[in-house]
């Protein structure tokens, strides 16, 4: 890949990035401080299962993704992606507030979201957790809200 992209262009690529649809070279590897601080945020999550995906890592309940970061080349270096699922008002919500997120290529409810120096990992936490509560059942939902310290 060569030249600059304009950011549209970028936020393209991203999104097909999500959803297999590069080539597997242009894919690179995640920084793995940030799969051990996804990761950490998923470890608390029950029946939560990790995977390697194509590119990148995936969390997932029940065989749904429901967290997956993933790092794409671009000529002017790396970009880092996570993506998850959120609920459609918060949907509608993080994609209005446009970049760093963006709409993946794969699923209704999914979200992406570009990691970078200013990244907020305590709201992507919150995020996460949102996230594993799309798919989860009421019995799952319960153990993580019995879990939570009161009035957070």
């Amino acid at each position: 890949m060569s030249g600059r992209q304009s950011g549209d262009e970028r936020l393209g690529r991203l999104a097909r990035a999500s959803s297999l649809a590069l080539d597997a070279g242009e894919y690179a590897d995640v920084p793995a401080g940030i799969v051990a601080r996804v990761r950490a945020m998923c470890l608390a999550l029950p029946d939560m299962v990790e995977r390697q995906a194509w590119a990148g890592t995936q969390w997932r309940l029940r065989q749904r993704a429901f967290a997956h970061v993933l790092t794409v080349d671009f000529a002017d270096g790396p970009v880092t992606v996570v993506t998850f699922r959120a609920s459609p008002t918060e949907h509608d919500a993080l994609l209005s507030a446009g970049p760093p997120f963006f709409r993946p290529a794969w699923g209704r409810d999914a979200v992406g979201l570009v990691v970078d120096d200013a990244t907020d990992w305590r709201h992507v936490a919150e995020l996460v957790v949102d996230s594993y509560r799309t798919l989860a059942p009421k019995k799952l939902i319960a153990l993580i809200d019995a879990a939570r310290p009161p009035g957070d």
